[in-house]
């Protein structure tokens, strides 16, 4: 039901939804002949418009989020490389036999990048399908694929493909990492402080290892017209990321709401 509820939340709380909704509280309003709300609902779209587009802020929202976690010092008989999943196309994938990587596919070279600096490491990689209806292939067999493809020993692999969402990865894993001497944790940087909160709740302790930033880290809001889309969508990440901590946070799946490093 928490998946479901979620993914019916985000389909409304996205930044491109809410400025189809103000534009259609708009419409509705000037149907109504109510022109002063009408204005209103419009110059909200506008305004909302240009801080996601044309401004840094999605960036400086992200940037605690990709701070929170620096990599850590790994030891040298570190056994367990853990991989999250978010970083394929699933239908793509699927329909043309390939592979194709999102915008998170620096998890996978980070992945591979450390297996060959521990050749003793097994490489679990978690995660299923995040559509509410799955008709697609896994991101588990697509990450089969890439490793494999990488040059990844087919036997070092642990495989799960069941889990929809970072609570899943964390539950459904638990029992293969409860007895890894290390566990080095691979995902993106904005994803990690909640990553490591839910395995923290199953009595995983795990050592970061960020990729895929999305923010210098170090901005002051201001304007930012290069590149609009991009905006957009790290706006758009870092919504989801925060929403996604304070809903873990009420609905007791992780005990602070911005999971900090071990002192």
């Amino acid at each position: 039901m928490f998946f479901l509820l979620s993914k019916i939340f985000w389909l409304i709380a996205q930044p491109l939804s809410i400025i189809l909704i103000l534009l259609v509280a708009a419409m509705v309003g000037t149907f109504f002949h109510k022109r002063r709300m009408a204005l209103s609902f419009i110059a909200s779209a506008v305004v909302f418009t240009l801080v996601a587009g044309f401004s840094n802020f999605g960036a400086v929202l992200i940037a605690p989020l990709e701070n929170r976690f620096e990599r850590a010092a790994l030891p040298d008989d570190l056994n367990t490389i853990l991989v999250l999943g978010g970083s394929t196309y699933g239908r793509i994938s699927a329909a043309r036999g390939v592979s194709e990587l999102n915008s998170a596919g620096d998890r996978f070279i980070e992945a591979v990048t450390l297996a060959q600096r521990f050749p003793q490491a097994q490489i679990v990689f978690s995660g299923g399908s995040g559509l509410i209806v799955a008709e697609t292939e896994t991101e588990a067999e697509s990450a089969e694929r890439i490793f494999v493809q990488l040059g990844i020993d087919r036997s070092r692999l642990i495989l799960e493909g069941e889990s929809r969402n970072t609570a899943e990865n964390a539950a459904f894993t638990a029992d293969q990492l409860k007895n890894s001497r290390g566990i080095a944790l691979v995902t993106s940087a904005f994803h990690m402080p909640r990553s490591v909160g839910l395995f923290r709740a199953e009595g995983i302790e795990v050592l970061a290892w960020p990729t895929d930033y999305r923010s210098p880290g170090n901005e002051s809001f201001g304007l930012d017209l290069a590149n609009p889309l991009l905006n957009l969508e790290v706006l758009t990440v870092a919504m989801r990321e925060w929403i996604g901590l304070v809903a873990y946070k009420v609905t007791g799946r992780i005990g602070d709401i911005l999971p900090a490093p071990r002192q």
